[in-house]
């Protein structure tokens, strides 16, 4: 969007495009092109450097003099800068705005046009081609994809908010006391090197299919994917051993899949844009390093966190002493989730020297009711 204040430009962009890229561009837009980015910022009522500070962080690039950007983007501007201007937002915070939806909607847009679109729009007979098939393809599908996107957002603004007002405090808003873990193939380099690009390809998204809806379905929430490792996150340590042991045991099931191994942390996240940061999240993926074939692998504050929620007792002695006092006391004897075992403490680097603990399910016990 870099373009000197003339605001003069010819229509450079565009002269040499495929016209049918045009017309799909102006149908998805649901605009023409009619503005440099100059004539934008000043139609919008901001200064040049607001308006590209606000593209570039929304993913887009320069355009030079091109008369490249449509009402929509003028729209858009506006916006951003009304909430600046009405103190909404700080400027600093508009632009984190911009990149984080920028960032999100890049990826689910390049997925869709990529799988989604492109086999839609394979001819449907010989002699055809896709030129002839796309455009009222996407004619068909922009208003049902756009009000389905909107409403997956609201639903997950309201997940968020509802969160955040749960929190015991306003610090837990950027500090927050998170169950944070990584699943991780294994073996997947070599993968790559034996298997065809399509069915690597294939296996990826399986894994991914499979660990997020394994997640969503049961509390937590996908942070990212990595392609042959998975960031999720909970809000206590319980809903995020039961995922992890669902995720081993689903995988092992399929012999489609390689091994899959586990490190999960307990304690203070950042989070930001999405995304979760600081020493909780660097253990948990080391741990996952170390962690054996199908197996998972804990911090002792993840550990002590599963003990004192009742999920899991500090060992089997404990457990036999709490069983036993129930009955003495003719009440309900405890119930546990998991097992923990102490292993060797060992030196993880960057985080000095640590004891992981390894979780199973308690004497082989099924999946709880609570979490089928």
């Amino acid at each position: 969007m870099t373009v000197d204040d003339s605001g003069s430009g010819t229509d450079a962009q565009g002269a040499g495009e495929d016209p049918l890229a045009l017309r799909l561009e102006q149908l998805i837009l649901g605009a023409e092109r009619r503005y440099t980015p100059f004539q934008a910022a000043r139609s919008a009522g901001v200064t040049m450097e607001l308006a590209t500070r606000f593209w570039r962080a929304m993913g887009f690039a320069d355009v030079g003099q091109a008369k490249a950007l449509t009402e929509a983007d003028v729209l858009a501007l506006r916006r951003l800068a009304g909430l600046v201007e009405a103190g909404l937002l700080s400027e600093a915070m508009a632009v984190q705005v911009a990149r984080s939806t920028g960032q999100t909607t890049a990826r689910l847009a390049e997925w869709q046009i990529d799988s989604f679109l492109e086999g839609l729009t394979e001819p449907p007979e010989p002699g055809m081609t896709r030129t002839e098939v796309t455009y009222p393809i996407v004619e068909l599908l922009l208003p049902e994809l756009e009000e389905f996107l909107v409403y997956v957002w609201r639903r997950q603004l309201a997940a968020s908010a509802g969160r955040v007002v749960q929190g015991a405090d306003d610090e837990e808003m950027v500090d927050r006391r998170l169950a944070v873990a990584f699943a991780d193939l294994v073996g997947f380099t070599r993968l790559t090197r034996r298997m065809e690009e399509e069915e690597l390809g294939e296996l990826v998204e399986a894994f991914e299919t499979t660990a997020a809806d394994l997640v969503a379905a049961r509390g937590g929430r996908l942070i990212k994917t990595l392609g042959d490792e998975v960031l999720y996150a909970a809000d206590d340590a319980g809903t995020a051993a039961e995922i992890a042991m669902r995720l081993i045991e689903t995988m092992s099931n399929d012999e489609t899949m390689p091994e899959l191994r586990v490190g999960m942390a307990f304690g203070t996240v950042t989070t930001r844009m999405g995304d979760v940061f600081g020493t909780t999240v660097n253990l948990a993926s080391r741990l996952t390093s170390i962690a054996p074939r199908d197996a998972v692998l804990v911090d002792t504050a993840f550990a002590e966190e599963l003990i004192r929620t009742g999920d899991a007792p500090a060992s089997e002695a404990a457990a036999a002493e709490a069983v036993a006092a129930a009955e003495k006391e003719g009440e309900e004897p405890p119930t546990y989730r998991f097992a923990l075992q102490p292993m060797w403490q060992r030196p993880v680097r960057g985080l000095g020297v640590v004891e992981p603990w390894l979780l199973t399910r308690r004497n082989g016990a099924a999946p709880s009711a609570a979490s089928s």
